[in-house]
């Protein structure tokens, strides 16, 4: 087991805050402040600078940093594999979804897989497929799921299956009887659009520009991190939107929204990443292994 005085470092180094690194710990922040004093005072030197409500690594704190990250890593490295000699897979698995995967997809991927190995602990993050490319090159996390097609040549990338984008609108919407619809016929209706950085807002964008219609020409009425948010705000009447078939399945099923496909036809990749340099436990491997099968399986169907 690594020293707990390093476990707390890397958090406090890692969050920039000894108040986040508390939370993240589930410590007090006096408890997190006497760790790195002991710290400090076993080599003799400042490990950080405080101020301007974050404190940042001295030179001696950013040798530490280094050393503290493969200390860990190889605790991390040593307790999965004396685990694996037992056969039974357990342990805490690191996953950042994107928002759209984590609100449709994971609850099916996870039931399934803790089904099968009741003794995995999987930890969560939830953001945008771009701050979760971002974690997993930080190593923060073991296993992202996004809907990018990266680019990054550190990461171990898996094509998982894709998801269709389709326009939803209220019933009332005047291209709620529309079989299918063409960039062209969307200019003129306010677009409740996804935040900067979101995979399928950068889709969209691309969908209009292909069609010659540059961002600028398009009717934004707002721009939301939150796909529940889109999915009201277009019910309710107040634009029209593109997201993901899986997102907005039950919602067209109970009548609240319509879902017309697009011309020609938008799909999102589904992506499974890992860090290519970074240890993989037998438990990472079988996770990647298993989302990537389900995914490729429900994509390819309907999940119920």
């Amino acid at each position: 087991m690594a020293d707990r005085r390093l476990q707390v470092f890397h958090a406090v180094a890692r969050h920039g805050s000894f108040t986040r690194a508390a939370e993240a710990l589930f410590m007090t922040q006096p408890a997190v402040t006497f760790q790195i004093k002991q710290l400090e005072e076993q080599y003799n030197t400042r490990l950080f600078d405080r101020g301007h409500g974050r404190v940042t690594l001295t030179p001696a704190g950013e040798l530490v940093m280094a050393y503290a990250e493969r200390i860990l890593g190889l605790t991390e490295e040593l307790e999965s594999r004396v685990s694996e000699l037992t056969d039974e897979l357990s342990g805490v698995l690191h996953l950042g979804t994107s928002t759209t995967i984590a609100g449709y997809w994971l609850p099916y991927l996870l039931e399934g897989f803790k089904r099968r190995y009741p003794r995995v602990v999987p930890r969560v993050s939830v953001g945008n497929s771009q701050l979760i490319e971002s974690r997993v090159l930080e190593r923060h996390l073991d296993v992202g799921l996004i809907e990018i097609v990266t680019d990054q040549s550190n990461l171990d990338r898996r094509r998982a299956g894709q998801d269709e984008l389709q326009l939803i609108v209220a019933p009332e919407h005047p291209l709620a009887a529309e079989k299918s619809v063409h960039a062209e016929q969307l200019v003129a209706h306010p677009l409740i659009h996804r935040e900067p950085g979101n995979a399928i807002r950068d889709l969209v964008d691309q969908f209009f520009a292909n069609a010659g219609i540059p961002y600028e020409d398009l009717n934004v009425t707002a721009e939301l991190g939150s796909l529940s948010t889109v999915k009201h705000m277009t019910a309710t009447g107040f634009g029209i939107a593109i997201a993901s078939v899986a997102a907005i399945r039950s919602a067209v099923k109970a009548g609240r929204l319509v879902g017309i496909p697009l011309e020609p036809r938008l799909y999102t990749p589904l992506e499974v990443i890992l860090l290519k340099d970074k240890f993989r436990s037998r438990l990472v491997n079988t996770f990647a292994d298993f989302v990537t099968e389900e995914i490729g399986r429900m994509s390819a169907g309907t999940p119920t």
